[in-house]
């Protein structure tokens, strides 16, 4: 999950510097590619939480 993260962080980089230089478009698709993969990230995080509270019962 923590590598999810990472390249939700590297897509939001890309979209700020990408922004920065005008070039609107791949800004777009990288902003969306950064929250997709934050999404994914939170799902599994609450999926990893609830079975291991499961387990524990």
């Amino acid at each position: 999950m923590g590598n999810l993260l990472y390249w939700a962080v590297v897509f939001l980089i890309v979209a700020l510097v990408a922004a920065f230089l005008g070039f609107g478009g791949v800004a777009g698709v990288a902003v969306e590619g950064a929250r997709i993969l934050f999404w994914v990230a939170l799902v599994l995080l609450i999926v990893s939480v609830i079975v291991s509270l499961l387990r524990r019962a």
